[in-house]
């Protein structure tokens, strides 16, 4: 039995509730464990006279005469299983009131009772601080230093909690260290050091909320409880029992109303904005109407003022086809008078015609003497290329004489060598028996390289041996691998996957063994996958998919499909693979209509209810082939039925022995529909067949066979080894050599040199001596044959070199004869010269009396002629006339290009520029433009800034249009979103709370009373809170819970009751209530009792405290609650685990039944 012993006790501000004296001991114990130790507690002989009622409840004596095997004596523990996160166990040390104590809470309900001041709640202060979390939350001392008993300077909580054996290998151990100096903590998790928030997401991983009051109640929170308003108590209930996701559920609705409340606001302001701008807009309008006016006669004036070089343009242009016109005309005159004088002029241009032949004539003279004289250049220079071509021959001819000398001055050294040749030669030769040596050589190589050769075949042979046993045991495995697939339904369908497509068994073999590669499970093909859940419809579910379907493996990345498809199409190189990527859960792929609706259709089901599979390969077929939105009916459907689902949100569905298949063209209108049906074929994927027997007998037949192929080639290598021993032997004899045998085989090397073999280096160094020598003889004859064809080539060269010098000297012969032909060309050259300068000075002459009598005839025309010039002059002057105009007017056309140009609203003022009359002039251009200016002054200038003003302002009203256009949609998208969230969330909440209602009316039922709890719904979700109404007499109705209407004992009972209704809903795995039953009547702390034993020791149901300084007599027992009994006195003994609470109580009865 777990106890304390605490020697001495001050009293302090934190233990004002818990101390009465200045020296006590306090001990905790249960009444369902019993000490075995020998030594006896004191009592008093003075005991007070036994009262009729019971010490303790009569179930007690039989729990401990019939569980005595399940609980153990001091310090036991139940071995009745904790749940997650409950507590096992909690150990203090100098702690509040207690020196040592352990206590050890079973996995139900925990009374843990004492009189006031003993310690009841440090234990739930040491649960609270123990757990991680701060003092705050006890409504006691601010520092968690003050929690240290008095006289010491740190204290230790340890709590030990059941551990989830999926994740923990054993119970995780949380223990805190408190110092008084400092006010720090140190946290350990199973004896490491930690921080408060590891142990803190280590105690939430387990759902624990110490900071909820609906799973911790403290004492001194009881009434802070009370105090909660409904929005908090619906905020503390969601985090008590409901799951996660609707709490995440519930701030997604706060945060999406606040913004559709912010964007309100916002539309609203715009709104008024808007009406503003408009109002102002209207009153502005005449204003800028009247200013539009005077801006479009300003624009008018801008633009004839622009159109200033039109006017003249087109002034110019009409002066230029004048011009033209007067050009053409004196270009006519001039022909006419060309014509008359043309007599006149006849022998002045026959004169000419003379002159221009005779400058002719001059132009050839003048060339051939040109010619001349390159032709007299030309010997020139050829007579100096001859020169300097014998100079060329006279230095090879010196060269030829130096080389003669050398040849002579090399004669005697090659005849010396001739003779020294011929000398040698005459000298006896070596002798050489070369059959002898090599047949001594090759007997000795071949002796050798026989075994060697024997050996390596051997070898050969055993590996190749090894490695025909290797794959027929390969395959023989695989063959019992494939005996016990048959037998079982997973190998059945992998053999039918690798009947319909060996490239995807191929693959899903490699999946299943790369498995741990990928981000998330890759899932295979749904042959192997999926099953039918009932056979009868297997027919029907199968003839949704097609072959593909059947065949595709699915991945839940992007990243994985991308591994797969690399693997499978790049390495392994398969064709007949189908991937597919699913990121969606199975729950987003919705029905089209209600389960009740389905129904109304005729159907039993859809099709996704009939297949069973891992959740992503069924979202797979949910995505591919709509199997979520497919009904499924054994029997043929009505004629009515049918007529109901064409106008369906149905489009597929199977009967009995069809498929159907709608087609809706919403563009050509509601009854454009194309119905496909299709009958319904057998399956032949999910099928249960027997086992192939045929198969079977093949692969025992295979398996046996092979048995008897790996016996054959064992007992071929043991005779290759016994044959490898006997060679081994035979090289023993031959070359005295060793053998070896690493690892089982036979290998054969040379470890030393013989006798035998040093002899053959002998006689193969002896050969290679001889055969040098023989071939140095050999060779003598062709060395004296080379020096004396030498000789020969040199006696030879010298004739040689006498012909090449008598050749050169023949070509000086000849080059000096060329040289002399020259000097007599070049003097015919210069003699052609001269003739040609006569005939040159000649023509010139006659070329000058021919210019003489030109000019004297031209003189006597002179008349004629001026008269001609001065028509030729005054044409010219008209056609320069007309380039001029017609310059002035292209000048202008690109000063028009430029206005154009340089306007921005070029269409605009190319149409006002066509619009203005043809023959208008430059003045009358301008007379317009001062009627327009006149115009102009008459219309009042007003504010210049209006119009501008006026476009800006429609400018915001257009955008402040178009922004609430965004808003009214952004509404429309933040309202469907709460629609959206609060479908999924209301229903939760609701089934929630009526849950709670249930239990709570039904515990008010049970003392008599009425009670439901509900939710208040508001607009604003913030707002929304739990309502508790609750009906204590019989003549008033259901009121609301609160201060007022209610007593202390009244809110007491409700506030345990709905602490109980979250009981069998609760997260947490354990919950805390601290002295709730203090203000009740003893009727209902008898009820409540009752109600809370009965709910709190329900199977499956989390862990709970409650604490209390009093109970009843005559109190309900469950065999599943434990009784923590905390005492103190002087009567304690020093060591607690030396205290036996059981023997007390038996000790109690013992003087009850004697006195």
């Amino acid at each position: 039995m777990p106890s304390l012993t605490v020697p001495h006790r001050r009293r302090r501000a934190i233990e004002s509730d818990e101390e009465n004296s200045e020296d006590l001991s306090g001990s905790v114990t249960s009444t369902s464990q019993r000490s075995t130790l020998s030594k006896r507690a004191r009592y008093n002989d003075n005991l007070p006279e036994a009262s009729n009622s019971p010490l303790l409840p009569n179930g007690y004596l039989a729990e401990r005469n019939g569980a005595s095997d399940s609980k153990s004596a001091v310090g036991g523990r139940s071995m009745e299983k904790h749940h997650p996160g409950s507590i096992v166990r909690v150990k203090l040390t100098n702690f509040v009131t207690y020196t040592s104590a352990e206590f050890f809470p079973g996995p139900s309900l925990n009374m843990v009772i004492g009189p006031n001041g003993t310690g009841k709640s440090t234990l739930v202060c040491a649960i609270c601080l123990g757990l991680g979390w701060g003092p705050q939350h006890l409504g006691r001392a601010k520092d968690v230093s003050e929690y240290v008993k008095h006289g010491c300077q740190e204290a230790t909580i340890e709590i030990e909690l059941a551990g989830d054996h999926q994740r923990h290998g054993k119970n995780p151990v949380i223990r805190r260290t408190v110092k008084r100096e400092g006010n720090k903590s140190q946290f350990y998790i199973d004896g490491k050091s930690s921080t408060q928030k590891g142990v803190l997401e280590l105690a939430r991983s387990f759902s624990i909320q110490i900071d909820n009051l609906c799973q911790f109640l403290p004492q001194d929170k009881v009434c802070e409880f009370a105090a909660l308003t409904p929005v908090e108590l619906l905020n503390s209930t969601q985090r008590a029992a409901a799951p996660e996701e609707m709490i995440e559920w519930h701030g997604i609705l706060k945060t999406l109303r606040a913004e559709q409340q912010r964007v309100l606001a916002h539309q609203g302001s715009d709104k008024e904005t808007l009406a503003n701008l408009e109002g102002r807009q209207n009153l502005q309008r005449a204003d800028v109407e009247r200013l539009r006016e005077r801006a479009n006669i300003q624009e008018r004036v801008n633009m004839l003022e622009q159109a200033r070089p039109f006017a003249k343009y087109r002034q110019a242009r009409l002066r230029h086809l004048d011009a033209k016109k007067r050009k053409k005309d004196a270009q006519v005159t001039l022909k006419q008078l060309e014509d008359d004088v043309e007599p006149s002029l006849r022998a002045v241009n026959a004169k000419q015609d003379y002159r221009a032949q005779i400058e002719r004539v001059l132009k050839d003279r003048t060339r051939v003497t040109e010619t001349a004289e390159v032709a007299a250049d030309d010997l020139v220079k050829e007579q100096k290329d001859l020169e300097d071509h014998i100079d060329d021959l006279k230095k090879e001819l010196q060269a030829e004489k130096n080389g003669d000398k050398k040849r002579r001055q090399e004669l005697p050294r090659i005849e010396g060598n001739i003779t020294r040749l011929k000398k040698q030669m005459e000298e006896e030769p070596i002798e050489l028996d070369v059959a002898f040596y090599n047949e001594q050589i090759r007997e000795k190589g071949r002796l050798k390289r026989d075994v060697e050769v024997k050996v390596r075949e051997l070898n050969e042979k055993q590996k190749s041996l090894v490695s025909q046993v290797q794959e027929k045991n390969s395959r023989i495995n695989q063959a019992e691998r494939d005996l016990e697939n048959l037998a079982s339904q997973a190998g059945q369908q992998s053999n039918k996957l690798k009947h319909i497509s060996s490239d995807t068994s191929r693959a899903w073999d490699w999946v299943r063994e790369h498995q741990d590669i990928f981000e998330k499970p890759i899932y295979g093909p749904p042959i192997v996958e999926c099953s039918v859940k009932d056979p009868k419809y297997v027919d029907a579910i199968e003839s949704l998919f097609q072959r593909n379907d059947l065949l595709a493996f699915t991945c839940q990345t992007r990243g994985d499909f991308k591994k797969l498809q690399q693997q499978f199409y790049g390495t392994m190189r398969l064709a007949e693979i189908t991937i597919r990527t699913i990121s969606s859960g199975l729950s987003q792929f919705r029905t089209p209509v209600s389960e009740e609706d389905m129904r109304k259709y005729g159907f039993e089901g859809w099709a996704l209810d009939y297949i069973a599979g891992p959740e992503p390969v069924l979202a797979m077929l949910c995505s591919e082939c709509r199997v979520n939105q497919t009904g499924v009916v054994l029997r043929d459907i009505t004629e009515q039925q049918y007529a109901a689902l064409e106008n369906s949100p149905i489009s597929s569905w199977v009967t009995g022995n069809y498929t159907y298949q709608i087609t809706r063209r919403r563009e050509y209108g509601p009854g454009a529909t194309s119905t496909r049906v299709r009958d319904l074929k057998k399956a032949q994927v999910w099928t249960s067949q027997p086992v192939d027997t045929s198969a079977k007998r093949d692969l025992q037949e295979n398996t046996q066979g092979w048995g008897e192929e790996v016996d054959e080639y064992k007992r071929q290598h043991e005779d290759a080894r016994n044959e490898v021993q006997a060679i081994r032997e035979e090289y023993k004899q031959i070359v005295n050599d060793k053998v070896c045998e690493p690892g089982g085989a036979i290998y054969v090397r040379v470890c030393g040199a013989s006798t035998k073999e040093r002899n053959q280096e002998t006689l193969e160094a002896e050969k290679a001596a001889k055969q040098k020598a023989i071939g140095e003889f050999r060779a003598l004859p062709t060395k004296l044959a080379q020096q004396e064809e030498k000789l020969v080539s040199i006696q030879q060269a010298g004739a040689e070199v006498k012909r090449r010098i008598m050749a050169i000297l023949d070509k000086q012969t000849d080059l000096t004869l060329k040289k002399g032909q020259l000097a007599l060309y070049y003097a015919d050259a210069v003699e052609v010269l001269r003739i040609a300068h006569f005939d040159l000075l000649h023509v010139e002459s006659i070329q000058i009396e021919a210019t003489s009598e030109l000019e004297t005839l031209t003189e006597r025309n002179r008349a004629v002629k001026d008269m001609l010039e001065a028509k030729r002059r005054e044409a010219d002057e008209i056609a320069r006339e007309t380039d001029s105009i017609s310059k002035v007017a292209k000048r202008l056309l690109e000063e028009c290009k430029e206005v154009l140009a340089g306007n921005e609203n070029k269409d605009e003022q190319r149409t006002f520029f066509d619009t203005l009359p043809e023959n208008q002039t430059p003045e009358d251009l301008e007379i317009e433009i001062e009627s327009e200016k006149a115009r102009l002054e008459l219309v009042h200038e007003g504010n210049p800034r209006a119009i501008q003003e006026f476009e800006e302002r429609q400018k915001k009203i257009d955008r402040l249009m178009e922004r609430v256009g965004e808003v009214e949609q952004k509404l429309a998208d933040l309202e469907h979103g709460i629609t959206e969230v609060r479908e999924k969330w209301e229903p939760e909440l609701d089934k929630l709370v009526k849950n709670i209602s249930d239990a709570f009316s039904h515990s008010f039922s049970k003392i008599g009373c009425a009670g439901q709890v509900g939710v208040h719904k508001d607009e604003d979700f913030d707002q929304w809170s739990i309502q508790i109404q609750v009906k204590f007499r019989e003549n008033e109705s259901l009121s609301i819970l609160d201060s007022h209407r209610q007593s202390g004992g009244e809110r007491a009972v409700s506030t345990i009751f709905y602490l109980m209704a979250l009981q069998s809903l609760a997260r947490a795995p354990f919950r805390v209530v601290d002295e709730i039953n203090q203000g009740m009547d003893p009727r209902n702390e008898r009820m409540v009792h009752e109600r809370m034993v009965n709910i709190a020791c329900q199977e499956h149901t989390s862990q709970y405290f409650l604490i209390t300084p009093k109970l009843l007599h005559g109190l309900k027992y469950h065999p599943r609650m434990k009784i923590q009994c905390i005492a103190s006195g002087e009567y304690m003994p020093r060591d607690y685990k030396e205290l036996d609470f059981g023997r007390c109580v038996d000790i109690m009865r013992g003087v009850k039944a004697a006195g």
